[in-house]
């Protein structure tokens, strides 16, 4: 159980990520200040500055969210799982928790695609990322940390997200996220030779 501090914090970080979208979808990311996203919240500039190092960061904690949402539920998978299948069912389960992405998500990650200074932070928090996935991959399948096989499937994992999310983004009709998903998680499961 959270305590109700830590409650509290959690709920200004949204506040202030849901401020963020919605101030850069309405005026374009160039013209939105920290000071403009702390009002919209309600909290001053430093309260910001607790929360969030730049405008980015408040723009990018729903993506942290969920990397973080999707490692605890690696975590938590069986031990005598296998990495591979631990990735797919921790994404499938946590695809059921939080249901199909709602549009805030998919123009968050337009925005990503369509701002260098955004793009530089999400691709470094997914790097971080899978450094992480490739040592809990290491762990669980009793592999040299550091190894190039915990590495190359923390990589294949996370690549293969990148691009379904990609290809959700830009289809038309839209599919379920989960549904294209899983066709790349497949196809990058598939033999290159």
């Amino acid at each position: 159980m959270e305590s109700l501090r830590e409650r509290k914090k959690e709920a200004t970080r949204r506040a202030l990520h849901r401020a963020a979208i919605r101030l850069t979808l309405d005026h374009g990311l160039d013209n939105v200040t920290v000071e403009a996203i702390a009002d919209a919240a309600d909290v001053s500039r430093r309260t910001f500055s607790n929360y969030f190092a730049a405008k980015e960061d408040a723009l990018l904690y729903g993506d942290a969210e969920r990397m973080q949402s999707l490692l605890r539920a690696f975590e938590s998978r069986p031990p005598t799982e296998r990495s591979w299948p631990a990735l797919r069912n921790s994404l499938h389960a946590l695809m059921e928790e939080v249901g199909e992405p709602d549009p805030e998500w998919a123009a968050q990650a337009r925005l990503a695609r369509a701002h260098p200074s955004v793009l530089a932070r999400q691709l470094a928090r997914w790097a971080e990322f899978e450094r992480t996935l490739s040592s809990l991959i290491a762990e669980r399948d009793g592999l040299p940390p550091g190894g190039p096989r915990a590495r190359i499937l923390a990589g294949a994992f996370m690549t293969s997200l990148r691009i379904a999310s990609l290809a959700w983004i830009d289809q038309h009709p839209r599919r379920p996220l989960a549904v294209v998903a899983e066709e790349h998680l497949d196809e990058m499961a598939r033999s290159f030779e």
